[in-house]
C-alpha cells in the first residue's frame, strides 16, 4: 500500500475527485475531527483556519458547491482519501493518514525525568500556605501541612501508606516536612470530612500559576469506582442484591494545559448540570479570565448559559434534538442561532471539550481509576488528592514547555487573599 504523499496517480475523469485528491495531499495536516462523523475540511483557496464541515455518513458538506449541485464535492472526496482506503486509477491504494501533533520532545523528556523531585518541591511550597489549627491541652499534634504533604505523596506514588513511609522519610531528610507522619496518622486525617474544603482549596491554588495561560475551559464529570457495595434484599426474586458504589468528580479544566481549575466530588448519582455554576464561580474567583466554556448536552440549561455569559465568556454547549429556538433567555437564543446557522464555527470551538476527557484519562492512568479508602469522606478526599497530584505534574511540564515559574498563595488581582 502507498500513502497519499507517495501515490503516483493517473488522470482522474471526475474533476471534483481530482481536486479532492489534490486537497488531501496539500492540506492533510489541517483536517480536524469535530464530533461523531463530522470533520472540518480546510478550504482549498482560503488561508487560515477556514473550512467546511463534512459528514461522510450523511454525505453532506457545508460548501456552496454541494449545496448547489447536491453531488459529492472535492471536500468529501478529500476526506474519503484520508479516512478510507481508496483505489486510485493506477491501481495503487491510499490508506488513512493519521493526524500528528508536534511535541517538544526535549522539554517533555526533561519534565518526565525530573517530575518526582519537582513535584516534591512544588508540594512543599503549596503546603507552606496551610495554617496550623490552634490547639489547647493534650499531646502535640502532627502539623497539618506535614499530614497533607504525606497524604498527597502517598497518592502520587500509588502505593499503600506503609510502603510510602520510605519516600516520606526521604522528604523529611530533604527538609520538605518537619515530621514524617506515620501511616496511621495519614489514614486518620484523610478519613475526616474536615479535610475536604482544604483539599478543594489546594487543588484550586495549584492551578493558579497558569492564570495567564488558560482562557478556554471545559467542564465534565467522571466516576471513580470504590471497593464498597450497596446491599439490599430483593423480595421479588428472594435473594440479596448488591451494586458497587461509585463517586463522581466534577471538574473544570483549562484546555491548553489540562490543568484542573476547580473540582467538586459527589456521590455517583448526582446530576452534572447543577455543578457548572459553582465550578465556574471558583475558577473566576481564582482570577482566571474565562473567554469560553465548552460542555456536553448534559449541561444545557438557561441558568448555565446565563451564568457563563455573566462572566463575559462564550458558551459552547450543543442543543438536544427536542430543543426549541425560543428559550427563556437571550443567551439561549444567541447560542441556538450559532448552533443552527453557523454549525462549523460552533463545532470547532465545542471540540475543545475533548480535552477534559483527556484530563480524566491522564488522572486515572497515572493515579488509578479507583479509590482504596472505605469510608465516604476518605474516598472523596482521595479523589481530590488525585486531582492535586495531576495539577502538580502538569505544572512540572509547564515549567519546561512554557517557561513558567510557579508561585503559590499570591494576592488576587481584586485585592483578596488566598
Amino acid at each position: 500500500m502507498t500513502t497519499l504523499g507517495s501515490a503516483q496517480t493517473a488522470p482522474i475523469d471526475n474533476p471534483r475527485q481530482a481536486r479532492g485528491l489534490a486537497l488531501a495531499k496539500s492540506k492533510a495536516k489541517a483536517f480536524r475531527p469535530i464530533a461523531g462523523n463530522s470533520y472540518l475540511v480546510p478550504s482549498a483557496t482560503t488561508a487560515g483556519n477556514s473550512g467546511y464541515v463534512v459528514d461522510l455518513v450523511a454525505g453532506t458538506c457545508t460548501c456552496p458547491d454541494f449545496e448547489t449541485s447536491g453531488v459529492a464535492c472535492k471536500h468529501q472526496w478529500a476526506l474519503r482519501y484520508l479516512t478510507q482506503e481508496q483505489e486510485l486509477p493506477d491501481g495503487s491504494v491510499v490508506t488513512e493518514v493519521r493526524q500528528t501533533y508536534s511535541q517538544n520532545w526535549p522539554a517533555y523528556n526533561r519534565a518526565q525525568c525530573e517530575e518526582k523531585e519537582r513535584v516534591q518541591i512544588l508540594l512543599k511550597g503549596l503546603c507552606d500556605g496551610i495554617q496550623q489549627p490552634s490547639q489547647g491541652l493534650g499531646r502535640p499534634r502532627t502539623p497539618l501541612a506535614d499530614v497533607v504533604y504525606g497524604a498527597a505523596l502517598k497518592v502520587y506514588g500509588t502505593m499503600s501508606g506503609r510502603r510510602s513511609t520510605t519516600d516520606l522519610r526521604e522528604c523529611e531528610a530533604k527538609g520538605f516536612v518537619d515530621h514524617a507522619a506515620s501511616y496511621n496518622t495519614l489514614f486518620r486525617y484523610v478519613e475526616s470530612p474536615a479535610l475536604l474544603p482544604l483539599l478543594t482549596l489546594l487543588v484550586e491554588e495549584s492551578a493558579a500559576p497558569l492564570r495567564a495561560i488558560e482562557q478556554h475551559f471545559a467542564v465534565d464529570g467522571t466516576g471513580f469506582s470504590t471497593n464498597t457495595y450497596s446491599r439490599w434484599f430483593d423480595h421479588k426474586y428472594g435473594k440479596e442484591t448488591r451494586v458497587k458504589i461509585w463517586i463522581k468528580a466534577h471538574a473544570m479544566i483549562g484546555v491548553k494545559t489540562n490543568i484542573v481549575t476547580a473540582v467538586r466530588v459527589t456521590e455517583g448519582n448526582v446530576n452534572d448540570s447543577p455543578q457548572l455554576v459553582p465550578l465556574l464561580a471558583s475558577t473566576v474567583a481564582n482570577d482566571f479570565n474565562v473567554a469560553e466554556l465548552s460542555a456536553d448536552k448534559a449541561y444545557l440549561s438557561n441558568d448555565n448559559l446565563m451564568a457563563i455569559e455573566s462572566v463575559g465568556a462564550a458558551p459552547y454547549i450543543p442543543f438536544k434534538s427536542n430543543s426549541q429556538p425560543t428559550g427563556e433567555s437571550e443567551a439561549w437564543r444567541r447560542l441556538y442561532h450559532l448552533f443552527e446557522l453557523h454549525r462549523e464555527v460552533f463545532l470547532e470551538h465545542y471540540h475543545r471539550r475533548s480535552n477534559v476527557e483527556s484530563t480524566f484519562s491522564a488522572i486515572k492512568r497515572k493515579f488509578g481509576g479507583s479509590v482504596r479508602s472505605k469510608l465516604p469522606a476518605a474516598q472523596f478526599n482521595e479523589v481530590l488528592l488525585k486531582c492535586l497530584c495531576h495539577n502538580l505534574s502538569t505544572l512540572v511540564h509547564s515549567i519546561h514547555e512554557l517557561g513558567i515559574e510557579p508561585r503559590f498563595w499570591l494576592p488576587r488581582a481584586n485585592g483578596g487573599a488566598r
